[in-house]
């Protein structure tokens, strides 16, 4: 109790010099709260700058751990699609994958009102959206609902629904697949081939020029497999339900980490023992957390380094005053020496004194630093667009910076306490 008490009382006396000599270590404070808001910003805007870049990868690979799943016949023969689709929703129910696609891509006949155009489409299962992180402009993802409808959704870029002349999506707009008909002039309703209802829209990049589509591969492969019935081809209708030739979708699932690499395994087992003799089984993870790297690790640490070494500068400065002004109060110093105050009692409170006042600057520097990365201006800049779960404020960012101002006050204080420690009662009366 005795030692807490000693520990409040240094630590008031400490904060009571800082506030009489205020004046003199204002500037050398402001630079060590520059400083460790810079190094707090960048630590904090590092966690963003990182979660960008892992949503950007899983918009392209999937979520970890995103396993990519295929088979092929060892003999060059052609795999039975219906085979493999069965053998594939046997695994994901008998294992309980909640998150498990198929992904085609295909082309489907499209008319505008300027002619109609070969539009690129992606054939998925309702989870891809979730799997991927699709971003939507307008509307949403395919829903449960939208998987038991018989007219086809479709998710649309922002190239094709400019294109469309962006109806409103409440309004159910439709659009016409593999048909040669144009739009009506007079209700907008495109007439020939199957009509499919547009319910939402997906941001388009910067390097896009052309329309693309987002369809549920089961509505694909049902519009493909009536288009060949109409035509009498059954048989093409039962060996080829994506159209084009026979194509096997490539499969996707995504799994917690901890799993991922016995489920693979399991996944392959049960995929070849499905499949028959003479086919190969491939799995295995494409997500970024395969690979561990941080491209951004040199950046942070450059910016880093000039932080630290804006940090140094202001402990320099701020040891400067501090000696200046222990200089000043020698004859204090030796007053409370001839009291009966301890060497050890005058180097605490003169280290201290400097490390509550970086300590107080940190604080403020870290306070800054939040009220700016919190910033939906700054959130904004940074995520340019392509972050949907911003993290929040990194608690070891504000710790990083807190313990950086208390270290350097120690640092800055060290040199001060020596010398005021090195002060004897006859030099203070001379003085």
């Amino acid at each position: 109790m005795r030692a807490i008490s000693a520990a409040v009382g240094a630590l008031l006396e400490a904060w009571q010099e800082v506030r009489v000599h205020r004046t003199r270590v204002l500037l050398s404070l402001v630079g060590v709260a520059v400083a460790v808001c810079s190094l707090t910003t960048v630590v904090a805007l590092g966690a963003i700058v990182q979660q960008a870049n892992q949503e950007l990868s899983e918009r392209q690979s999937g979520r970890p751990a995103a396993l990519s799943v295929s088979a092929y016949r060892t003999d060059g023969g052609t795999l039975d699609p219906d085979a493999m689709d069965a053998a594939w929703d046997d695994v994901v129910e008998r294992y309980d994958i909640s998150y498990a696609t198929r992904v085609v891509q295909t082309q489907q006949s499209v008319p505008f009102r300027d002619g109609i155009v070969q539009v690129p489409t992606q054939a998925v299962d309702q989870p891809f959206g979730e799997m991927h992180r699709v971003r939507m402009a307008e509307g949403e993802w395919f829903t449960e609902q939208d998987v038991q409808q018989l007219a086809p959704r479709l998710i649309v870029n922002e190239i094709f629904y400019d294109r469309m002349g962006r109806p409103p999506l409440d309004s159910h707009p439709m659009v016409a697949l593999g048909g040669q008909g144009l739009p009506d002039a007079a209700s907008g309703i495109p007439s020939g081939g199957v009509r499919a209802v547009v319910v939402g829209v997906t941001p388009s990049a910067t390097w896009e020029l052309e329309p693309s589509m987002y369809m549920l591969s089961g509505q694909l492969q049902a519009m493909q497999a009536a288009a060949a019935g109409e035509r009498g081809d059954a048989a093409a209708a039962q060996s080829d339900p994506y159209g084009g030739g026979p194509v096997i979708p490539s499969y996707e699932m995504w799994v917690p980490p901890e799993i991922a690499d016995q489920l693979t395994e399991v996944v392959k087992r049960d995929l070849r023992a499905a499949l028959g003799t003479g086919v190969e089984v491939t799995a295995d993870r494409r997500d970024w957390a395969t690979y561990g790297d941080d491209p951004f690790l040199v950046t942070k640490l450059v910016v880093i380094g000039i932080a630290v070494l804006v940090l140094l500068l202001g402990a320099l400065g701020l040891v400067n005053i501090a000696l200046v002004t222990v200089t000043q109060r020698v004859r204090e110093i030796g007053i409370r020496r001839s009291f009966g105050a301890t060497a050890s009692r005058v180097f605490f409170a003169v280290m201290l004194e400097s490390v509550v006042a970086t300590v107080v600057a940190g604080a403020a520097g870290v306070t800054v630093s939040i009220l700016v990365v919190q910033s939906p201006l700054v959130r904004d800049a940074i995520g340019q667009g392509m972050v949907t779960d911003f993290p929040p404020f990194p608690v070891d960012a504000a710790i990083i910076g807190l313990v950086a101002a208390t270290v350097v006050g120690a640092i800055a204080g060290l040199l001060p306490a020596l010398v005021a420690v090195r002060v004897k009662v006859i030099d203070a009366i001379r003085y």
